[in-house]
């Protein structure tokens, strides 16, 4: 067989295969792999090789210059597989098919697992005595990153508050190396207009580019397309609806800047972060259900939150299609789909939030999220906890906030389940 990368986007490609723009609902089941670089199987095999021999010395020497940096690569080039930490089939295939249905993509980056997608961006665009804004709430471990691994190398964490966006880049405009975005925010689902603080960054620093970074993990590339609304990074943990069965931890992001990636996939070779063969082959076998998948969850939370509103143990019900005024004109003009994550306010903070969650049968009490399986979780005392109290108050992450993750179970049991929940919560 040919030593040439077996079903990944170095080896040839038909022709044939590429001359029509498909649907990302194809795409994800065929992009990035070539049954005639791989014995003619239908579907993508594990190449679990740590190292690759290379055709000749001088091509070699020339990988390792591109890899490193040193010399860029020729136009239309790619470069052969090396080594399992920068490169691996398995990887590649998966990124292809990730970066075909992430409108907007031209490129994608595959990592161990969405914080080491985070981190290895942040270290790659930060620099000490540079900054980071940010509005809250963020996820738990974003918000460890910003202001611990980072602020202990003096980069600057900046909280910035909904409006408050014209100050914070007025006063930061030399300085800022990042803004960072997360969309619907976790666990709140608050939303933030890409569009709109994409052009004030903009105008704020019109001589340079200042990156603008957008978390879509609770949207996914299925109902929501950064890239296209002027991101120029989403990131995601590939863990919850990309991998969809709660049986993997990856990361991943995609980028319009094929040179911006390129940065981030040096960092990620020196830190050693990418995904490993086994994991991104079972990632590229999820992407063929993920929009089966998504559609179905976002069609059963749909469903649930009109009787969820109307619990009397229910304070409120943070869900897309239940947003007025400004966020749900962002919705509207940012989003093709609510999605399936659920937040719920309940009367009785942090007790009732307990009794509500010991009282589940059918959804499971657990963090993480996007599993065919429902999954409840209590923020503030998990996901958040690390979070420091103003951070939490001013995010809205309350104690009697719950974050449900909506399987792909009959509708009617999920609903007949939190229905008895809720009355639990009231005794």
């Amino acid at each position: 067989m040919s030593s040439q990368r077996r079903g990944s986007k170095s080896a040839p490609k038909r022709a044939s295969k590429q001359e029509r723009q498909v649907h990302p609902e194809t795409s994800s089941i065929s992009e990035g792999f070539d049954p005639s670089l791989s014995v003619m199987a239908v579907r993508p095999p594990i190449y679990p090789v740590s190292t690759y021999a290379f055709p000749t010395a001088e091509v070699a020497a020339h990988w390792f210059e591109v890899v490193l940096g040193k010399t860029p690569a020729r136009k239309g080039e790619t470069v052969g597989l090396i080594y399992a930490r920068l490169n691996n089939p398995n990887a590649e295939m998966y990124e292809d098919a990730l970066r075909s249905i992430d409108r907007g993509a031209r490129a994608a980056i595959s990592f161990t697992s969405g914080m080491s997608a985070i981190t290895t961006t942040l270290l790659t665009l930060a620099r000490p005595g540079t900054s980071v804004l940010y509005q809250r709430p963020v996820y738990g471990g974003t918000d460890h990153v910003l202001h611990h691994l980072l602020g202990d190398w003096k980069v600057q964490p900046v909280p910035v508050r909904e409006g408050d966006w014209g100050r914070a880049l007025k006063e930061h405009a030399k300085d800022m190396a990042v803004v960072y975005l997360e969309t619907p925010a976790n666990p709140t689902l608050r939303m933030i207009d890409i569009a709109a603080i994409s052009a004030a960054v903009r105008r704020a620093a019109p001589d340079r580019r200042v990156p603008i970074v957008v978390d879509n993990t609770f949207l996914g590339p299925v109902f929501q397309s950064p890239l296209l609304h002027g991101a120029d990074v989403a990131v995601y943990s590939a863990t919850k609806f990309l991998g969809g069965h709660s049986d993997l931890v990856a990361g991943a992001l995609t980028s319009n800047d094929e040179e911006l990636a390129d940065r981030i996939r040096a960092t990620r070779a020196f830190l050693g972060t990418i995904c490993e063969p086994f994991t991104a082959w079972m990632l590229q076998r999820s992407m063929a259900t993920l929009h089966l998948r998504m559609i179905k969850q976002s069609k059963n939370a749909s469903r649930l939150v009109e009787g969820l509103k109307m619990h009397r143990a229910v304070k409120h019900v943070h869900y897309p299609t239940l947003f007025v005024g400004q966020q749900a004109r962002i919705f509207q003009r940012q989003c093709t789909a609510p999605g399936s994550m659920i937040a719920l306010e309940l009367e009785g903070g942090r007790p009732a939030a307990f009794r509500f969650l010991d009282a589940l049968r059918v959804v499971r009490l657990a963090v993480s999220l996007g599993g065919v399986e429902s999954l409840a979780c209590h923020p503030r005392s998990t996901t958040a906890s690390e979070m420091s109290e103003e951070d939490l108050v001013a995010g809205g992450v309350t104690e009697g906030l719950v974050r449900l993750s909506i399987g792909v179970e009959y509708w009617r049991d999920l609903a007949a389940d939190l229905s008895q929940a809720l009355d639990a919560a009231r005794k």
